[in-house]
């Protein structure tokens, strides 16, 4: 506002008082959201390092709280599609695989048991953008050093390779929901999580372990290992007498071991174990002992067969290449469900896996020692 010599002392007065209130209230403004920024720093989870990290979310939760998520569910006029990355009708209905709405308050979804995967943590994991990788993979081998007189010709060692090819597979399913489902965030939260998810990660163990290699299936790591041969005679008094020796047999093929693949059945055998005297040689019952032998990591998983065992050096044996994060998609294009007021939640990933260094993995038998 610009003053001139018709301009009043009230109406500066005026002026500047409107300003300092406008002022005030920016103030006010800021330390409001300044209050608001703090609160959500004190509730960031510790990050383990003696700080504090950034608040993480779940697949489930990201997509609940996707921006798009709520216009996908109001929108009524035409199909349409929401997605991102990351056989009963679910509905609210009482008479569905089970009531997931209402007014009152439920805490999660109850679900079934489910089991530990964790055949993925003992892989090195590559994210590509190809739909093909290639790798070396060496085929020979033939070591000529020697001690050489001064003036003699040297020897010449020959290596081989031959470059290999895999390409990713898809893991997926779906499963069909009333559009009313997209409303109730948490539920979704938990099915997401829980099911959908865990339904890949379930898949995924298996086809890590035994995918044959042919059409949709992984090459997996059973399928290549080396089968197990006791490298000392004579030394097998019991199940941990063999994983002993099959870490020697890996030791001896230059390929010193990093982990363990048991079934849980077979882990417990283990536990159960006792000396002459009935001490358990795990450790006491009422002791929390950790799944590791001879110093290494001890995968339980259902997926590997009982009585079977996996001993290898995996961080050299194979990589796993994510070409897709599990994702998910939902979908009123499918079949009549526009028409039904029903989606599709799709979740899929997909993934390759290549052996490069089968003589990293043993496989083998318990037979018949206790």
């Amino acid at each position: 506002m610009n003053f001139d010599n018709k301009s009043t002392p009230q109406q500066i007065a005026d002026y500047i008082k409107s300003r300092l209130d406008t002022s005030d209230s920016r103030t006010a403004e800021a330390l409001a959201r300044l209050d608001e920024l703090e609160q959500k720093a004190a509730r960031r989870a510790p990050d383990g390092m003696g700080g504090y990290g950034m608040e993480t979310k779940s697949w489930g939760a990201q997509f609940a709280e996707a921006e798009g998520l709520k216009a996908f569910a109001d929108e009524r006029s035409r199909p349409s599609r929401f997605r991102m990355e990351i056989k009963t009708t679910m509905t609210t209905g009482a008479t569905s695989g089970g009531p997931l709405g209402g007014q009152a308050f439920r805490d999660g979804v109850n679900i079934m048991p489910q089991r530990r995967l964790r055949v993925r943590d003992l892989l090195p994991v590559v994210q590509i953008s190809t739909g093909n990788v290639e790798y070396p993979k060496q085929t020979l081998r033939t070591n000529a050093a020697a001690m050489v007189a001064e003036g003699d010709s040297k020897p010449e060692s020959a290596y081989g390779f031959t470059m290999e090819t895999v390409s990713p597979k898809v893991i997926a399913h779906w499963v069909p929901a009333s559009r009313q489902i997209l409303d109730d965030a948490p539920q979704l939260r938990g099915i997401i999580d829980t099911e959908l998810l865990y339904g890949l990660a379930l898949k995924e163990d298996s086809q890590l372990l035994f995918g044959d290699g042919t059409g949709e299936n992984l090459d997996g790591l059973v399928p290549n290992a080396t089968p197990y041969v006791a490298p000392i005679e004579g030394s097998e008094d019991n199940m941990l007498d063999t994983i002993a020796l099959a870490i020697l047999q890996n030791a001896l093929a230059d390929e010193p071991a990093d982990g363990i693949v048991l079934h849980p059945s077979d882990w417990m055998r283990m536990r159960l174990l006792k000396d002459a005297d009935g001490k358990y040689l795990l450790g006491d019952p009422g002791a929390t002992v950790a799944p590791v032998l001879f110093g290494l990591p001890v995968v339980e998983t259902k997926s590997m067969t009982v009585d079977k065992f996996l001993v290898g050096n995996f961080q050299r044996a194979a990589r796993l290449y994510d070409r897709w994060q599990p994702m998910v998609m939902v979908s009123t294009e499918h079949s009549d469900f526009f028409t039904r007021n029903l989606v599709a939640i799709l979740c899929e990933q997909r993934l390759a896996q290549a052996i490069k260094n089968p003589l990293a993995l043993t496989y083998g038998d318990f037979g018949n020692v206790a």
